[in-house]
């Protein structure tokens, strides 16, 4: 079952990422980030009304709400880090995200089996490699490393907060909750304050109708992964759940592949086959 999940995680995360990423293209960050959160609050509002959530309401809440408030700021610093670039560097280092939750259960006593171990660094460097490491060309400016090391320190925090916010599935429905409002309050905050320095919060011509529901799905498609890899991180070893969750940029580089007819590299390539690799050993190990 933590496999499952676990690869169910990636695939949400890196569809999630590739959205997000055309959304940028048209819009600012914050807005994107603070418009599909938006609607997927309203939607886990609605479900958590459906099933009764609200008698899961207790302390752990709060592990949400911090959740709430590393995500955006790790969403923001990625994206930051990618328009500086070079991309190529930039998004293989965020996968160092991995590195919390595996600490986290390494310090908490799991004891991987050394297929396991295996699986974990040929997946990690898979990943590395799927993202087209740049060796040569541009230099990559300090401030895009730094604002990555934000990003990926960001994303592992809410791999770890999300897991112990809640212990049944209506309380994980109310955790996700708390952790979208969290975040729309966040950035909607950041917003304002952006718009009273005078820079733009809108795309341009305004937000259209027509793209609500790729706002849309961006937001459901990152707080269905949340939710999948909480169940992940309950159900078997972090460091398992943790490692295969990360494979999300070879979603990310093979959804940019079929949809954008983007090529991959020989380095990409191989890099989708060492993490499948990888996958391989750890459900097995």
């Amino acid at each position: 079952m933590t496999a499952l999940f676990a690869l169910a995680t990636s695939l949400l995360w890196g569809l999630a990422d590739f959205g997000g990423g055309l959304l940028t293209r048209r819009a600012p960050a914050l807005t994107v980030v603070v418009v599909s959160q938006s609607a997927a609050a309203l939607v886990l509002g609605a479900v958590v009304i459906a099933t009764g959530g609200w008698s899961e309401a207790g302390p752990r809440l709060w592990f949400a709400v911090a959740a709430g408030l590393a995500g955006p700021v790790a969403l923001l610093s990625f994206y930051k880090a990618l328009a500086l670039g070079p991309m190529g560097v930039v998004s293989p280092l965020a996968t160092l995200s991995v590195a919390v939750p595996v600490s986290v259960g390494l310090f908490l006593g799991e004891r991987p089996g050394l297929v396991q171990l295996t699986g974990g660094a040929v997946a990690v460097a898979g990943v590395v490699l799927a993202g087209g490491p740049q060796l040569r060309g541009a230099p990559v400016r300090r401030r895009a490393v730094l604002l990555t090391l934000v990003a990926a320190l960001g994303f592992g925090t809410v791999f770890v907060l999300i897991t112990e916010a809640s212990t049944t599935v209506t309380g994980l429905f109310l955790a996700l909750f708390v952790q979208r409002l969290t975040s729309v309050a966040a950035g909607g905050a950041a917003l304002y304050a952006a718009g009273r320095r005078g820079a733009s919060a809108r795309p341009a011509g305004g937000l259209a109708w027509t793209a609500l529901p790729a706002y849309a799905f961006v937001g459901l498609a990152d707080v269905a992964a949340n939710g999948t890899y909480a169940v992940a991180a309950q159900h078997g070893p972090v460091t398992v759940a943790a490692v295969l969750a990360s494979l999300y940029p070879v979603v990310t580089a093979l959804a940019a592949r079929g949809i954008l007819r983007e090529r991959l590299r020989a380095v990409q390539a191989a890099g989708a086959g060492l993490a499948l690799v990888g996958t391989l050993l750890l459900a097995t190990g």
